[in-house]
């Protein structure tokens, strides 16, 4: 996957609204929040939202300490192509998760420091996800960190943590990820704003990069 233009993600969508604003922007990854938080939804809204949401466009699950059968029982309904987990999911858990679902796992690590990426990096997902840190939260909180601190690690990056239209393009030269994933920066008022993000995702494409 090395040279591969740069992705976008938009996390956290809740509405049928939501997802025509990604399919008409043509972001390539959506995420659905089953953890507890103020983009939570249940499996049965994810389900009408997938079949609202581009083929071209791949559904991102996103768990908290959720049990394997749980999230097993999500990715049997088709609802999703790609796990995320932001909790304290250790290798084993993600390699016996892979082994039953056969989807790509996306791991979240928070960025604290450079020793602690590596480290945490090594858990046998396929993506690893930066995301900043705020006690009590999983992402979405805008804020962000500091992006000199990450590592070369072998795993494609997908880079979160308060990107917004002013930030990202200094985020993407800094930490070149393979995909920069966004959430509270394409609101207003706490709900998806189309304007943002047809903004950010015209920047994105913009963008004159391939990650290495």
């Amino acid at each position: 996957m090395r040279g591969t233009s740069l992705k976008i993600k938009i996390c956290g969508l809740r509405r049928e609204c939501d997802v025509d604003f990604v399919n008409k922007a043509g972001v390539d990854f959506a995420g659905f929040v089953f953890a507890k938080s103020k983009r939570q939804i249940t499996p049965a809204q994810a389900a009408v939202l997938k079949k609202r949401l581009s083929p071209d466009i791949k559904s991102v699950g996103v768990f908290v300490d959720e049990s394997i059968e749980n999230i097993k029982k999500i990715c049997g309904s088709g609802i999703i192509d790609l796990i995320q987990l932001h909790g304290n999911e250790d290798s084993d858990f993600i390699k016996t998760l892979k082994k039953e679902t056969k989807l790509p796992v996306i791991k979240a690590i928070r960025g604290l420091s450079s020793e602690y990426i590596k480290e945490k990096a090594q858990n046998g997902a396929d993506f690893v996800l930066l995301d900043s840190f705020k006690e009590n939260s999983f992402g979405g909180t805008g804020c962000v960190f500091d992006w000199t601190l990450v590592p070369d690690i072998k795993q494609p990056v997908f880079l979160a943590g308060g990107l917004n239209i002013n930030n990202i393009e200094h985020a993407v030269d800094t930490v070149h990820p393979f995909c920069v994933d966004i959430s509270s920066g394409v609101e207003t008022d706490g709900f998806k704003d189309e304007k943002k993000i047809f903004e950010i995702t015209k920047l994105v494409r913009g963008l004159k990069y391939e990650y290495n």
